[in-house]
């Protein structure tokens, strides 16, 4: 019945699963790799804008138009045209070209001579950053299966929240060496490297067949629907309304929370500076690597192909985040707030792999990088646009009444919007089944699949 050619053909397809295995775990590598550097030069220019002040004698105002909503605009508006490109195209060729863009503008961000053209080249950066998600989490959905999906995304993010490290530590150091303009050149010279890796290390699935080209067995590639029949398609998935009204919803609340939160503990708990920038470092660094790592791992072994039990985990840790940092804004010690913030943050951020593993399994492939831009595009202007806004007018309203403290109940006003957040969640659990089975539709992923050892 086959004897030896059997024996034969399952070998060759074990081979092909292994290399297969081994390209996975390299492609979550040299992802993970690029995210770490993908913001790193924006955590940098937060620790130099002082610097940058003094260099063009300008107000905050014109900084925090800069690093603000000029920044988020391009890069949330840019995203949308790379994410259509990115469902058709080479999606390596454009996460190289995108890296190619970044490190050049902010090796220029050195040379600028007046503020307009740092302004300018900043723009340049956002277009730069803007190419990469959108087709990384396409690679990655087409390299995993249903219920790998979570931790390969969750590792990807880690690096991403490596770009602390990158940009506040090596950048800090730099500055101090060399100055601001030289530390950003230092900085953007690794896009040459990054570069080379992305080119010699990954291929795009999509010209050896289609996807899941890597085992040799890929379903002929489809092509890019238009714009408005992914509109029409996105409006009438139920899962994914809920997921981009949570994403937004958190991406407000939590952009201004993140950007007063240190100058809460300098103001009502006086916060020595030097000891507060080295916790939030560590937070949103080492912690938040940490916490999204171990989400997208925990995920994929305790509720593989389990949506539903993921989204309800995910709409638990919001609504605990709420609470949490409730009662850090009403500690009237430093240490106990520090605590909770720290708690809350991590806690929170288990949620990241998993939840854009949900939005890349019940979106159709054809159409995921331009979902994902779509994503990005609404949540970067509300969250990073508005969000800060929003807590800093409102803290300025209850200073007649609150004085120095009212930065305090400002913050202590965006918990419950967490709960808000929850809600959506809950929602989306439950018609994700549903969801999930029409993006599929006849297809049998598991069967086609990647399977890499994370």
């Amino acid at each position: 019945m086959g004897g030896p050619f059997q024996a034969v053909g399952v070998s060759k397809r074990l081979t092909r699963v292994r290399r297969a295995g081994r390209y996975g775990t390299c492609l979550i590598a040299v992802l993970a790799v690029i995210a770490a550097f993908n913001n790193a030069d924006g955590m940098a220019l937060g620790l130099v804008l002082q610097s940058v002040k003094a260099t063009y004698r300008v107000s905050d105002t014109q900084l925090g138009l800069m690093t603000g909503i000029a920044f988020s605009l391009f890069y949330s508006v840019l995203g949308v045209p790379i994410g259509r490109w990115a469902d058709r195209g080479n999606r390596v060729a454009i996460i190289a070209a995108s890296v190619a863009v970044r490190s050049a503008m902010v090796m220029l961000m050195g040379s600028a001579r007046s503020f307009g053209q740092l302004l300018l080249i900043r723009v340049g950066v956002a277009a730069g950053e803007a190419g990469f998600f959108p087709p990384a989490l396409s690679l990655l959905a087409d390299g995993f299966n249903q219920a790998e999906r979570p931790q390969a995304v969750g590792k990807v993010f880690a690096g991403g929240a490596l770009s602390a490290v990158i940009g506040y530590f090596v950048g800090g150091w730099l500055n101090r060496r060399y100055g601001w303009q030289t530390m950003f050149l230092l900085l953007g010279m690794s896009g040459p490297i990054l570069i080379g890796l992305v080119l010699l290390t990954l291929h795009e699935p999509r010209s050896a067949g289609g996807r899941n080209a890597y085992e040799g067995g890929a379903k002929p590639e489809a092509s890019c629907p238009p714009v408005a029949e992914v509109a029409r398609v996105l409006w009438r998935n139920k899962t994914l309304r809920h997921l981009v009204t949570a994403i937004c919803i958190s991406s407000f609340f939590g952009a201004g929370t993140v950007q007063w939160q240190p100058a809460f503990f300098i103001r009502s708990h006086g916060a020595d500076t030097v000891k507060l920038s080295v916790w939030f470092s560590l937070m949103f660094g080492p912690g938040a690597a940490a916490a999204m790592y171990c989400g997208g791992i925990l995920a994929s072994r305790f509720a593989p192909r389990n949506e539903r039990l993921q989204l309800k985990v995910m709409a638990a840790l919001n609504g605990a985040f709420g609470l949490i940092s409730a009662g850090a804004y009403l500690s009237s010690n430093q240490g106990t707030a520090l605590t909770f913030v720290g708690i809350a943050t991590v806690g929170v951020l288990l949620q990241g792999g998993p939840l854009y593993a949900v939005i890349q399994t019940i979106v159709p492939e054809t159409m995921l990088a331009t979902t994902v831009s779509i994503v990005f595009l609404i949540s970067n202007l509300v969250g990073t646009g508005l969000g800060p806004l929003a807590v800093g007018s409102l803290s300025d309203a209850m200073r007649p009444w609150l004085g120095n403290e009212s930065l305090r109940f400002a913050l202590l006003a965006t918990c419950p919007g967490f709960m808000w957040c929850a809600w959506h969640l809950a929602r989306a659990a439950l018609t994700v089944r549903g969801d999930t089975a029409a993006a599929r539709g006849d297809i049998d992923c598991h069967a086609t699949c990647m399977h890499a050892p994370l």
